[in-house]
């Protein structure tokens, strides 16, 4: 299984729209095997998704994302574990052990004064 983790610096990003690097893990039988950091050579919002599908992953593991992203994902068969903050390597390993904590409700909603909040988070200005 693939898992990718929207990353910068270690750490997972936290606004799945505007992903520069996603580093993607290759698990098996509960064990994290091996990652590699790919760029998304400028791919944002909707392409993402498709990106993540040619690259064959299975998950995605992020902080927060919005509704049309959600539904691409859904649309390419990408299971989200979306909310998740922290290291990107733990937050795989806790995933192959079956405890990461994550936000089945995430949401990044927009505002009108050109800031947004992903999650529980203020990504700054969009």
């Amino acid at each position: 299984m693939k898992v990718a983790v929207t990353y910068q610096n270690g750490q997972v990003f936290q606004h799945f729209g505007h992903t520069e690097e996603f580093k993607i893990y290759t698990v098996q039988n509960d064990e994290v095997k091996d990652g590699i950091v790919v760029p998304t050579l400028g791919s944002g919002h909707g392409a993402l998704a498709g990106f993540l599908q040619q690259q064959g992953v299975d998950v995605l593991i992020c902080g927060g994302i919005g509704a049309g992203a959600k539904q691409a994902l859904a649309e390419a068969g990408i299971r989200l574990y979306g909310g998740v903050t922290g290291l990107a390597d733990e937050a795989v390993k806790a995933f192959a052990a079956g405890k990461l904590q994550f936000d089945p409700d995430v949401a990044c909603s927009h505002h009108e004064d050109g800031h947004h909040n992903c999650g529980n988070h203020s990504c700054g200005s969009h």
